[in-house]
């Protein structure tokens, strides 16, 4: 289904019931709502109704997009809260993985009583020595593994390499990226957030994810052990094994799931 928001096209998918409460998962930086295909049938089960899309310039969405806006995502943050206006969703809970869980943490920063709860994977707040030559070797296997390109070019038909390359790649080595950090703005952030990272992610330290938690007022961590950037795909019984708890336990402790309007 697409809904046009802010100017452009969004591709979105909705799993579970209507009277549900409502998860929304933002998809990492490569990725689109098929990221997920290994969380969607795990939360309906458990109870929830999910909107998955693609974000503006990714996979079915419009491909119009001349850069992605790093490191405050204001249009993505823009097009969510415009995407539930139209869809009559208020309060969800938020799931966002790698850059889609900075933007549901800054959705929850900027619009305080919009969100139930949020769940950060793999998110950033600053930029980590790490990360630049994770980057590198990414680079590397998009240049020399056909298999990744083809991969790639069906999640983004037709547009993959702006995908790679104008959006992600160029986007992360944008002026002004260096020295950003998100701090100040994550302190603002006043649902429960759990923070999920894996101990071996290609682009940030553990460290990095303690840091984001403790700058938040409310949160959780939890570090899988091993675990890539890649969590929800590469480590997905893990993720899903503290994801669904900590979905439920915030579904429960927010009593009015049944009366709210999704």
């Amino acid at each position: 289904m697409f809904l046009t928001v802010n100017g452009h096209r969004l591709y979105y998918e909705l799993h579970g019931e209507e009277s549900a409460p409502t998860v929304v998962l933002l998809h990492h930086g490569l990725g689109s709502s098929k990221a997920w295909r290994r969380q969607v049938p795990v939360l309906t089960e458990a109870g929830f109704r999910v909107l998955a899309y693609d974000r503006w310039g990714y996979g079915a969405s419009d491909a119009d997009r001349p850069r992605l806006h790093i490191p405050w995502f204001e249009p993505d943050v823009a097009d969510l809260a415009a995407l539930l206006d139209v869809l009559g969703m208020e309060r969800p809970l938020l799931v966002g993985h790698s850059d889609g869980g900075n933007i549901a943490l800054y959705f929850a920063a900027q619009y305080p009583e919009r969100a139930r709860a949020v769940v950060a994977v793999s998110a950033h707040m600053a930029v980590e020595p790490a990360m630049q030559p994770g980057m590198e070797a990414l680079r590397q296997v998009y240049e020399t593994s056909p298999a990744f390109r083809r991969a790639l070019e069906r999640t983004h038909p037709g547009h993959s390499e702006q995908v790679f390359f104008d959006l992600w790649y160029h986007g992360w080595h944008r002026p002004g990226v260096v020295g950003w950090n998100a701090l100040p703005l994550l302190q603002k952030v006043r649902v429960p957030v759990l923070v999920v990272q894996g101990t071996a992610d290609e682009y940030a330290s553990p460290q990095h994810a303690e840091d984001i938690a403790a700058a938040l007022p409310n949160a959780t961590l939890h570090l899988i052990p091993d675990a890539p950037h890649m969590v929800p795909q590469e480590a997905a019984e893990a993720f899903n094994a503290v994801l669904v708890p900590f979905l439920v336990t915030q579904r429960a402790q927010r009593g009015d799931a049944k009366s709210a309007k999704r």
